[in-house]
């Protein structure tokens, strides 16, 4: 890269992309080049799947190193089960805010669409296959498919393995660890690629789709989008104040470039390694950054799998004209709760809409209408679990008094690419009991 670029910080260089790419796209467009939409098409889709490439390795290593990890810090069961439960809090809030929004809105009345051309997406979900999808019939097969809920499955179970097992089973870590720092190396070149891969994918999307695919689901879209924003910006604001005593615009300044990058990834786990870096220069102790931000790459949705789907399922019931009661608004709570892992951190949240909708027993060919528009979506989807995210494990370290307040005040003042310092060390890792 030019040495002019590396002066340039850089969520400013995907900003840039960002609008160089809606200008392209606009410019396909309107002029019908279609030539120009290929291109743009080519080099957001070789982005993602660079990125995708990585998923497998990265998510198995950097669970089992993380879990491994919890052995050097103190009350390790008790930050996990702290950091589970703040999960369960904000995406209980989130969903609450889709279902509000939903009946608030009621984005399915009165929109006009062909019911009869819908049909229900090929990739779908059930909770017996969340279940049995859960345990990998053929451990290769799972890294072979990028089946990622598997692959933390058997993570987990071989990392907490390795825990047990001790000394006997640091050669077996000290691979992992290895393998973890190389793809994290090559991923990194890959998010330095970052702003083309913004510039095709932002392009593309303008230049594919117009206000005759989305005027439908105008109402649909606004309601995800604003959703999305409240939880962002008022939600998780509050938690920062009430929960971690913390300044919210310090916490946005210093995840930003995750956020940004998860917006035009789509990937939860591709942004991965950028997530912890900056949960990592917002104080929260590495040991523990470690564990919390892969585990919750995996699991916490706060977009895909709380405010969308349910969002979705109020839309689907109001176009096929089926009444839901309080009880399925329970349901609604309770599988975006539970069930936010058949999300799995990649891109799109379509398995956990047809989870949502088979619940319900609503027809599953509503979630195809959805489909077209799903991109458009998924980037405001994506930034807000990874919001999430870096948040949860910035509040349970505020609370248990390991944080690194200096650290956090400051985070933001350094560009994210620039490599961490060498012999950077962390004294305070013991939580003060709350």
């Amino acid at each position: 890269m030019p040495f002019s670029l590396r002066k340039i910080p850089f969520s400013v260089q995907i900003l840039l992309g960002l609008v160089l790419g809606v200008a392209l796209g606009f410019l396909a467009r309107t002029n019908d080049l279609s030539w120009l939409t290929s291109t743009l098409h080519t080099v957001g889709s070789l982005f993602v799947q660079l990125l995708k490439l990585a998923v497998p390795p990265l998510v198995f290593t950097a669970i089992v190193v993380s879990v491994v990890s919890l052995r050097g810090v103190a009350n390790a069961a008790r930050l996990a089960l702290k950091t589970l439960m703040w999960f369960g809090i904000t995406a209980l809030i989130a969903v609450s805010i889709g279902i509000g929004l939903g009946l608030l809105t009621n984005p399915g009345r009165g929109v006009s669409l062909d019911l009869g051309g819908a049909a229900a997406p090929k990739k779908t979900g059930s909770w017996t296959d969340f279940l049995t999808g859960i345990v990998p019939t053929n451990p290769i097969g799972a890294f072979v498919e990028g089946n990622v809920l598997q692959i933390v499955f058997l993570a987990v179970v071989v990392g907490a393995a390795a825990l047990l097992v001790g000394e006997a089973a640091e050669p077996f870590v000290a691979l992992n660890r290895s393998l973890l720092e190389i793809v994290q190396k090559a991923l990194w070149w890959v998010i330095r690629l970052a702003p083309i891969g913004t510039l095709g994918l932002i392009g593309n999307a303008v230049a594919s789709y117009g206000w005759d695919l989305l005027a439908p689901l105008a109402k649909f879209t606004t309601a995800v989008y604003v959703g999305c924003a409240i939880v962002l910006f008022v939600v998780y604001p509050l938690v920062l104040i009430l929960a971690g005593r913390l300044n919210p615009l310090r916490f946005f300044a210093g995840a930003w470039p995750a956020i940004e990058l998860a917006f035009v990834s789509r990937s939860s786990v591709g942004t991965m390694p950028v997530t912890q870096r900056s949960v990592e220069r917002l104080g929260v102790p590495r040991e523990y950054a470690s564990f919390a931000v892969p585990f919750g790459a995996t699991t916490k949705m706060d977009g895909c799998a709380a405010i969308y789907p349910a969002l979705a399922a109020i839309f689907v019931a109001q176009v096929f004209g089926v009444q839901l009661g309080l009880t399925d608004y329970l349901l609604i709570a309770f599988v975006s709760v539970v069930g936010s892992a058949a999300t799995a951190g990649l891109t799109g949240a379509i398995v956990m809409l047809t989870l949502t909708l088979s619940t319900l027993g609503l027809p599953l060919a509503g979630a195809g209408l959805l489909l077209a528009i799903d991109p458009i979506l998924d980037m405001i989807r994506t930034a807000t679990n990874v919001a999430g995210q870096a948040l949860v494990p910035t509040v349970v370290a505020a609370r248990e008094g390991t944080l690194d307040r200096v650290a956090y005040e400051s985070a933001g003042r350094r560009d994210l690419t620039e490599p961490e310092p060498v012999a950077e060390t962390r004294p305070d890792l013991t939580p003060v009991p709350a």
